[in-house]
């Protein structure tokens, strides 16, 4: 059995939190690359180019690369012979959230009621997502989710006589009733089954999958490179203003689900799809 102190948790939260909002992955880079090399609107391959240019300067400059840095969503995978010592763990990633988003002059939009709507002022409670697996190491990802995205996201029980041409169009739709909203080009993950909440989890957890990986099933693979095509057919493009590129790429997460079901969600991200991880 290892020891691990919940402090070493929140000084870890606390960095990923400033690296997430300050560098954007090099899986979101190189799909940004090959987008504009196959991009033959004008328009949207200056879009694109602007968008290269703002995560080079972020990155040199130490700031943020969009203004909403988002919701602290943590992911913490818990290896099973880890002891954790010396508190509470969810205590330990509200306070490494909280220095996180002060140390690196981070924007606080986080609200303690969702309808009373006062700002808690340190971008705290974070939204915690935790698994226990073999080992005696702690993964832990930080993913700080934007909201003009979040909000184009839905979650559909489709009845499972609608298939698999039921899942798709209920995809293609709600992308294509975003529109401009998720500031595209955006990257698209997708959670099929399990239950309501859980296809949800899915959905966000597909967007941590890097852009240039495919799932691991062929079946879920084909069906991803199918509905990136057909996405990138609706022409919406970056920022909303036409081209081949109104999204990066999709990502599909699976898991069983009731005979009765097939729940579908689709969680959209900017192209600002941001996660950083650190083990312990």
């Amino acid at each position: 059995m290892r020891e691990l102190s919940v402090n070493r948790i929140a000084d870890a939260i606390a960095r990923l939190c400033i690296e997430a909002n300050e560098y954007l992955p090099d899986d979101v880079r190189r799909a940004i690359d090959v987008c504009y090399d196959a991009e033959d609107h004008d328009g949207a391959r200056g879009i694109l180019d602007t968008i290269r240019e703002n995560y080079r300067i972020a990155e040199a400059q130490h700031m943020p690369v969009c203004q909403d840095t988002g919701m602290a969503c943590v992911f913490l995978e818990i290896g099973q012979d880890v002891h954790l010592t010396d508190g509470d763990l969810s205590e330990a990633v509200d306070a490494g959230v909280r220095r996180g988003y002060a140390e690196g002059y981070l924007r606080k939009s986080v609200v303690g009621d969702p309808l009373r709507r006062v700002n808690t002022g340190d971008n705290t409670p974070a939204m915690l997502y935790s698994a226990i697996v073999p080992g005696e190491q702690v993964r832990i990802t930080v993913a700080p989710k934007g909201f003009g995205s979040e909000n184009m996201s839905a979650v559909r029980m489709l009845k499972p006589s609608q298939g698999l041409e039921g899942v798709k169009s209920f995809i293609l739709d709600t992308v294509a009733a975003a529109g401009p909203n998720p500031c595209p080009p955006m990257v698209v993950g997708i959670g099929i089954g399990g239950t309501f909440d859980k296809a949800a989890y899915l959905a966000k957890k597909a967007l941590l999958r890097e852009l240039d990986s495919a799932n691991p099933d062929p079946y879920y693979a084909e069906l991803e490179q199918e509905l990136l095509t057909k996405i990138n057919s609706l022409g919406i493009g970056p920022q909303g203003f036409g081209g081949r590129t109104t999204a990066l790429g999709v990502n599909i997460e699976t898991m069983p689900t009731h005979i009765a079901g097939l729940p579908c969600a689709v969680n959209i991200s900017c192209h600002v799809t941001r996660h950083r991880t650190e083990v312990l």
